[in-house]
């Protein structure tokens, strides 16, 4: 069995601590997906921080494996080992050339987003005008397809998103996003999305942050409320988890350079308040949720399914192998 966390989030910087990823390897995740920049992030802030993170998986190879493969993560686990990929928030960082996607590939990016939050030339966000997935977003699609990158949507605006999954050859997952129905937050996602990532054969993983579970101290039985939810609506096998816990360092000032704003970026009308920030499931979590998965009715398969497979099944088909 696999467990699988589609997105994390330590300190945009290059001496970020990876305790908190040896937390959840100690609960029992075998890969997680680690977010190395997005809209708001420069490019030279995101080559840092992958370079940063690649030295620190380099310098201890008894704990971490970069993988390139469905394979490598499978030999990884069996090595008692902890799988990493990287994914990346938004096009900015790849300049409007497309081409570039298949350069984060080369860097161990495994999965992509167009937009965060905010609208960008290739794609719109989910807290601003709705437009459409743009002429250069669509090239951008077809980049991140051909590049072998998981093509991803969470953030994005509704009917941009659902653009993107019309358009995709492969896949398309929510690393990290909850059902509107549950909880009524403009980041979370609607029944028609939701059907229409099924569609794609892709897979919606469940967010950690209270904000997005409606619980202001999430815990594992809420991660299993939404995920039973997208399980009735289209399918076991199309649910996954994606906790977004965000690990910060005060040692570390990752701002972003160049008049950052956080209340553009998050802003008030959509919900978002400094003086109120998110709180997170505990890695600890991992521990926990298969047993909570089955009270909401799952069998052991399926919990299998949720906690791994599913986002197994997605990467395997669309990870351009070395």
């Amino acid at each position: 069995m696999i467990n699988w966390d589609a997105h994390i989030c330590l300190p945009q910087h290059p001496l970020a601590d990876f305790s908190p990823v040896d937390q959840l390897r100690a609960a029992g995740v075998n890969y997680l997906s680690l977010n190395v920049g997005a809209d708001m992030n420069p490019l030279s802030q995101v080559m840092s921080v992958i370079a940063g993170y690649r030295a620190t998986i380099a310098a201890n190879p008894e704990r971490y494996v970069l993988a390139s493969t469905v394979d490598d993560i499978i030999q990884a686990a069996a090595d008692g080992k902890l799988a990493i990929g990287f994914d990346l928030e938004g096009s900015l960082p790849l300049l409007e050339q497309p081409d570039m996607a298949a350069l984060y590939r080369e860097l161990g990016v495994r999965q992509i987003l167009l937009a965060y939050n905010r609208n960008n030339d290739a794609a719109d966000g989910c807290h601003d005008e709705a437009r459409g997935l743009t002429p250069l977003g669509y090239r951008m699609v077809e980049a991140i397809n051909d590049a072998g990158i998981l093509m991803d949507c969470a953030h994005s605006g509704r009917l941009c998103s659902l653009d993107v999954m019309a358009a995709s050859s492969k896949p398309v997952i929510f690393s990290h996003a909850n059902a509107y129905a549950l909880t009524p937050h403009g980041r979370n996602v609607t029944d028609e999305q939701i059907l229409a990532c099924a569609a794609t054969g892709g897979v919606v993983c469940v967010s950690g942050l209270s904000w997005f579970l409606g619980s202001d101290k999430p815990c594992a039985a809420d991660v299993a409320r939404h995920a039973a939810y997208i399980a009735e609506l289209a399918g076991v096998e199309h649910v996954g988890i994606g906790l977004d816990i965000c690990f910060q360092q005060k040692e570390l000032d990752d701002t972003p350079p160049g008049g950052f704003d956080p209340s553009y970026w998050w802003p008030a009308s959509a919900g978002y308040s400094a003086d109120s920030p998110p709180t997170f499931t505990p890695p600890d979590v991992w521990r926990t949720l298969g047993a909570e998965l089955r009270k909401v009715g799952m069998s052991v398969g399926e919990v299998e399914m949720v906690l791994g497979r599913n986002m197994m099944r997605v990467a395997q088909q669309t990870w351009r192998h070395a």
